[in-house]
């Protein structure tokens, strides 16, 4: 087994790569199966014919699909911001769908199903949404 983040050949039964530190499989640059460099992007390597094992979400890292879902359908009551951890602008988002009756808040409901879906609305502490 190659380590997937600086292609170091590890054993099988590594937990820790020795050389980078990350988890093995966590990593998109190097194909576990032969150590040849890969494109992030690639399901197979074009070496070795092996299918890429995807990378691991990292720890704190929001999932997206989850968060589009919750947009989708508790969106106008703010529970996709406070699943991102916007505290303060799911609280305002809730407010505004109770005191106008959801009237007001459709707009940016729809909004918000937008930058999400587009991956431009990230988590309360910048990092992207996790995509599998």
């Amino acid at each position: 087994m190659y380590c997937r983040s600086c292609g170091k050949d590890l054993p099988e039964t590594a937990e820790i790569c020795i050389q980078c530190g990350s988890k093995p499989l966590a990593g998109r640059r190097y194909c576990q199966n032969c150590g040849a460099e890969t494109d992030p992007k690639a399901e197979v390597c074009v070496k070795c014919g092996v299918r890429l094992l995807g990378g691991v979400k990292p720890e704190g890292q929001k999932d997206w699909l989850t968060a589009l879902l919750l947009s989708i359908f508790l969106g106008y009551l703010g529970v996709d911001r406070f699943y991102l951890g916007y505290i303060g602008l799911g609280i305002l988002k809730l407010l505004v769908s109770i005191v106008t009756l959801g009237f007001a808040a459709w707009i940016w409901w729809i909004i918000d199903i937008i930058l999400i879906a587009t991956g431009r609305l990230k988590d309360a502490e910048g990092r992207e949404l996790y995509k599998k």
